[in-house]
């Protein structure tokens, strides 16, 4: 099972949406939803049952997130080239575009990150504020990775296909499209 493609599916990420998820607010605020759930959960003593209207609002920032920021203009960066890596890793048992020594560094950096969801859940239950901490750290450092591999297989496989080449669009090229010939005529 995959898990990217199973939570690509419960997002419902269609190609607006992913152009919209391309704009780096998008990315850089959903660096905040780990932490958002981590802090709900170690509240629960203090929130009661509003931590499932908590929990219930974080859920809805997590859907709502790649959706409610405009498609970039300008999208050579590093938040929208992950985002662009993502797709085509996403779809990569489709085209097998991506070199062998991505798959396997992806494949190294997912485990590390699946190795450390029992110990944030663990702190969770125990409410060991400091491991609480250490956890979404170490979560938000391999999502962090991760995200950087996405950028450099971006990078190493865009020119192979020409979607995805289209994906990318720069400030040089967008002023380009803005400059309009000199009207003058000549008498």
């Amino acid at each position: 099972m995959d898990i990217l493609k199973t939570t690509e599916k419960l997002m419902s990420m269609d190609e607006n949406t992913w152009a919209r998820h391309s704009n780096p607010l998008s990315v850089y605020t959903r660096f905040s939803i780990l932490p958002l759930f981590s802090l709900v959960f170690a509240s629960i003593d203090v929130l009661g049952w509003w931590t499932v209207a908590a929990l219930l609002l974080v859920s809805i920032w997590t859907w709502l997130n790649p959706r409610i920021f405009p498609a970039p203009t300008n999208t050579d960066n590093w938040a929208s080239m992950g985002t662009f890596g993502e797709r085509i890793y996403l779809n990569r048992h489709k085209e097998s575009l991506i070199p062998r020594h991505h798959l396997r560094m992806c494949q190294i950096i997912m485990t590390l990150h699946l190795l450390g969801i029992p110990f944030w859940v663990s702190s969770l239950v125990t409410m060991k504020y400091s491991l609480v901490v250490l956890s979404t750290l170490w979560l938000m450092f391999t999502k962090t990775w991760f995200v950087d591999r996405m950028v450099w297989i971006y990078q190493d496989v865009k020119d192979l296909n020409p979607t995805y080449q289209s994906w990318l669009r720069t400030e040089k090229q967008q002023s380009h499209f803005r400059e309009r010939p000199d009207s003058k005529t000549s008498n």
